[in-house]
């Protein structure tokens, strides 16, 4: 194993021994194959600000898996995926469930399908597409987003793709938007607020569930 890989993967097992996360020795694996491939694709195609890998466990993958014991159901669409985050992450620590990821842009789904084909990772579809364009089978249990857009335009842009009474949003934010939490769209209340706490990750975060009266 390469030096630099041993060490990201001592730093994932120290966070994930902090956060109480139990992964398979494979998941770890293919959570440091993703942070590298990042790393590596970041060089070229600036997909992500952070550049340090062990930063990426942490504000990455790490901020991404906190909140798996939070989503219900199978059928999930990461809306806004961008490299991945949190539906790669999710993917990889869910395996018996299924993430839609969708981003406009096609240099991110071009890595996202090379993620997918390294990685072997059946439980993900990437797919280029404005998120109020695209057209999905059934509705999805949850619709997932990571500072994407205001709960306003999440709601209003996403809600096509939700299930009409069991569907969640599931807003991951940073510092609590009680704003907008009153501004929220008729038809829609919030289900909880949790407070997240990420190891080793600096200032405040919560994800926000909404669901359809």
């Amino acid at each position: 194993m390469p030096e630099r890989i041993f060490i990201v993967l001592n730093k994932l097992e120290l966070l994930l021994t902090k956060a109480r996360i139990k992964l398979s020795q494979q998941q770890k694996q293919q959570l440091i194959a993703y942070v590298d491939m990042l790393n590596k694709w970041n060089k070229t195609y600036n997909l992500t600000s952070v550049r340090d890998p062990e930063q990426m466990l942490v504000r990455h993958i790490m901020d991404s898996i906190i909140v798996s014991p939070y989503l219900q159901g199978y059928r999930f669409i990461d809306v806004g995926t961008g490299p991945g985050l949190p539906g790669i992450p999710l993917a990889i620590v869910r395996p018996d469930s299924h993430f839609t990821l969708l981003d406009s842009l096609g240099k991110r789904v071009r890595f996202l399908r090379q993620v997918q084909h390294e990685l072997s990772l059946a439980n993900i579809e990437p797919v280029q597409s404005r998120v109020e364009e695209y057209l999905s089978g059934p509705p999805f249990d949850g619709v997932i987003s990571r500072a994407f857009a205001s709960l306003q335009d999440m709601v209003s842009w996403c809600n096509h793709l939700s299930k009409p009474i069991h569907g969640r949003f599931y807003a991951l934010k940073g510092v609590l938007p009680e704003e907008e939490l009153t501004m929220l769209p008729s038809g829609i209340s919030v289900d909880s607020v949790i407070q997240l706490d990420v190891p080793e990750l600096e200032g405040q975060r919560h994800l926000v569930i909404l669901k359809s009266n």
